[in-house]
Order: structure tokens, then sequence, then C-alpha cells
């Protein structure tokens, strides 16, 4: 006899539409998988027989063949697991064959018939309500999945509780959608750092507009410290930026939902060992890098040099386009990747270029091959480098209060929204005629510019990026004009050399 179910296949964060059918037929027993299945589906065959055995009810000794439609696709992961033990079942009539007609499942099965979940949740949540399907899924992952509107979702804890779900005898609950949380209150505050005024403003700067923002400065300056309070300043994202982001983390297995949808940006520090492929994305079955699991948020470098050579390379491209594409022999996949780069280093190698109290033991020729780990391309790209001296016992004793996170983070949402009325984008996303229209300047303002431009030997990305941040500069500042003041603060943040 003949069953199918319908599950899904992960191309990137897409879901893709997966018949699985399952023919139980007379023979000696067999236990088949086709359809292009990688090692993890092969040896479904064996969880599906002990946990349909250990679930106490009776497996076939008869020849199954599952295919998984279509056959040219590359099927990958545990995913599959129970709907092949359904459609098994379905096939010896031990659960109506039209109750898997019109349902999305996916789980994986432990020996002992319990589901554990999956990743991917959210994606096949979305296809499902593209579909206009039902969704069953390991309870694991039910409160992920009913974050999509208007999806029905149940959760089943064990292939028992799935099988008499479908069969009518004790109907799984609906899921709810859990209430969007406000993670603002666990992030760390910039009342904690004192002094270092121009660089606090620069960080400022850099989150109002969503520049790329490096730090330069001797160790226990404060770049870190000052790093990581940057996911405290950043506005909440909306809905359809927070799904994207959790259908992101969701395909990638390290969606940690504590609540309902997370509203806060991203945060993601990499440690400079960090390999090609988990910086950018890819590997023998692509899956998405920290590039892309930063999206909508922060990607932090410390050590921004100690990075290979190769890795940082690879962030060029991301960087402009705000997407990656890792082409295999097998499939190409496109991730998202519109993420704010913040990164920190030390002046030179041992730390102490410039620093009052301890002197640079370096040599100029190991300064030289220090900085030029960061490429012209790349750092042509970082609209924003600010230095940040290590203050003294007695600067840091007389420095002021500091001011906390709650009114910078007010600035910075108020630019953001003055740029959202505009132009409908952060002024780092502008670029060619929108750019043009919305950064213009006077006379006075655009001959400033171009002398300036001529005096530090601006490339035309490097112009535009001054403009930009010119632009930032005056929305925090609520003007509508960029004027010669804003062009001023934006030039001192161009890159220069860095030693």
């Amino acid at each position: 006899m003949l069953a199918r179910a319908r599950s899904v296949a992960l191309i990137g964060v897409d879901a893709v539409a997966v018949e699985v059918e399952v023919d139980v037929s007379p023979g000696l027993p067999a236990f088949t998988v086709v359809g292009l299945p990688d090692q993890a589906v092969s040896e479904a065959r064996e969880r599906v027989r002990a946990a349909i055995r250990n679930a106490g009810l009776p497996f076939p000794a008869a020849r199954i063949t599952v295919n998984l439609a279509p056959a040219d696709l590359r099927k990958e992961g545990p995913l599959y697991d129970l709907p092949i033990a359904l459609g098994v079942l379905a096939a010896q009539d031990l659960l109506p064959a039209r109750a898997l007609d019109g349902l999305l499942c996916a789980g994986e099965l432990a020996l002992d018939g319990s589901l554990r979940p999956i990743a991917g949740a959210v994606n096949l949540a979305l296809l499902a309500s593209s579909l206009k399907l039902p969704a069953l899924l390991p309870e694991g992952n039910a409160r992920e999945a009913a974050l999509i509107d208007g999806l029905t979702v149940y959760g089943a804890r064990t292939l028992l509780e799935a099988v008499a779900h479908l069969s009518g005898r004790a109907k799984l609950p609906v899921t709810s959608a859990p209430e969007a949380e406000d993670d603002s209150g666990l992030h760390l505050d910039l009342a904690d750092l004192k002094g270092q005024a121009a660089a606090r403003r620069a960080l400022e700067v850099s989150l109002a507009g969503g520049h790329n923002l490096l730090l330069v400065g001797s160790p226990g300056s404060g770049k870190t410290m000052l790093a990581r309070r940057a996911p405290g300043l950043l506005p909440p994202l909306t809905r359809a930026e927070a799904l994207e982001v959790t259908r992101i983390h969701s395909a990638a297995g390290v969606l940690n939902l504590r609540g309902g949808l997370s509203l806060g940006a991203p945060y993601r520090a990499p440690h400079h060992t960090v390999s090609d492929a988990g910086l950018i994305g890819g590997g023998s079955i692509p899956r998405p890098g920290e590039v892309s699991l930063a999206h909508r948020g922060i990607l932090f470098l410390d050590e921004f040099p100690e990075f290979s050579r190769k890795a940082l390379e690879t962030l060029r491209q991301p960087l402009e386009d705000g997407t990656v594409t890792i082409s295999r022999a097998r499939a190409t996949v496109e991730y998202p990747a519109r993420f704010q780069l913040i990164a920190a280093m030390n002046p030179c190698p041992c730390g102490h270029l410039g620093d009052p109290e301890k002197g640079c033991t370096c040599t100029a020729s190991e300064r030289t091959r220090y900085a030029a780990r960061i490429s012209g391309p790349l750092l042509d790209r970082l609209d924003i480098v600010c230095r940040v001296p290590r203050l003294t016992v007695d600067e840091l004793t007389r420095a002021p209060e500091p001011e906390a996170s709650a009114p910078v983070r007010a600035r910075i949402m108020a630019a953001r929204r003055r740029m959202m009325e505009r132009q409908g984008s952060r002024n780092a996303d502008l670029a060619g005629q929108a750019l043009r229209k919305f950064a213009r300047l006077a006379p006075g303002p655009e001959n400033f510019i171009r002398a300036a431009a001529r005096q530090l030997g601006l490339t035309g990305r490097g112009f535009d990026r001054v403009l930009r941040v010119a632009r930032t500069v005056a929305d925090l500042g609520g003007e509508a004009d960029v004027r010669e003041t804003h062009l001023a603060e934006a030039v001192t943040y161009r890159p220069r050399e860095l030693t």
C-alpha cells in the first residue's frame, strides 16, 4: 500500500516542499530510502524502525521503499523521521492516509519514540502558511513555528501523540503564538564607561546611520567595553525585520527563543580564529555564517588584524551588497547579510603606540606590516575610524559622570525616525541618485567637501561615505540640511594611516 506525507527541504533560508512517498509491499524485509538523501536521512531507517517498535506499534516485515520527491533535490538532516514513520503507519492502515494529505510535518525521532526539535522550523512554518496547511512538529519547535501569523501549529512530544492526533483519538491543542519579548533590559549600559567622549560620539553617529566603525586604541582603553554596549543603543526591529532574523537563526539551528519573537537586533562577536566558512558562510553543506547571523544587527570583530587576511577580504562584498552568495557544485544559495560592522584593533603589535604611560617597543617595519593586514579596499569600506586613547588614573577619576544609554538611545531613535520618514532607509544604505537627493549640498558646503576630498585623496566610495556620515550627523542634530560643520565632523572620521 502507498501512503504520502508532506515535508520540506531547506535551501539556504528558504523552505521547499517535499513529498514523502512510502510504499509497503510483499517481499523480503528491506527498508530503502531514495531521492538524494544524505547520511542523516539514510540513517532514518534505523531510527524509524526502533521508534515505531518501542512506541508499541507494529513495524511491517515487508519491503519498504521511501521516495523523497523531487528526486533531484538534495535532502539533508533528520527532519524526515516523523513523516517517514507516519507514512509507514498509514501504509499499514494504522492511521487514516487522508489525515496526512492536508498537513506539513517534520521532526527527528529518538529511539524511544519521542520527538526532538529540528532546525528550520520557522522556515517550514512560512511555507506551511503560504500553502495554507497546518503544521505538525516536535513540541520543542511548536512555539517557534507559531510566530507566523495565521498558522495552525500542533506540537507533539512523542510519535504516539502524533498518531493519536491524526487518528482523531486525542487531538493536540493548537499552539498559541508567544508574545514578543522586550530584551532592552538585558543590555549593558554606557554609564559603565567613563571618559572617551570622542569614541562615544563616534559610536552614536555610527549606530544612528548604520555606518561601519573601527576603534583603534591601546589595550584597556575601552574599545571592547564600548562595542558591547552598542546593542542596547539600537532601535527595536520591526516585526518583518525580526522575522527575517528569526528565519536565519532557525535555519542555522541557533535560535534561542526565551519568550516570543525577539525585537532586539542580533549581536555576534566571533573569535579571531573563526574560519572563512564560519565567518562568511559555506561548507560542503552551505550554512549561514556570522555575517548572516548578524543580519539587521551588529558584527563585532575584536582584534581585527588577527583575523585571517582571506576571511577579512570576504567581508568586502557583503559590506557593499548586504547579501552573501555561496556557490557549490550541487547548489548556489544566497543569504541576507545586511549587518553593521564594528571592529577594534590595537595601534601596533605591542599595543602601546601613543600610550601616555607605556612606550611602544615595535619597529617601524613591524608597525607597517601590522597595519597592512587591513587592506586598503576593506579600510575604504569603513565609514568611521576613531582613536580611543587609554586614559590615566587621574583622567578617569576627574572624568564627569558618564551619560547613560537611555538618552543616547533616544537620540539615535529620533535620528532613525527622521531617516525613515525622509527616505525609508538608514543613511548607510543611501546610494546613487538617492544619496544626491537626500544629502544635497549648498554651494558653501559643496566647496568645502571638494577641497577636503582633494586634500585627503578620497576615492569615489570614500566621498559618498563622507556624505552619508554627514547626513547622519545632521539628523542627530535635527537639521534638515547638511552644513559645513556636519561635513567637518564626517571628514575627521575618514580612515587615514592606522599606525
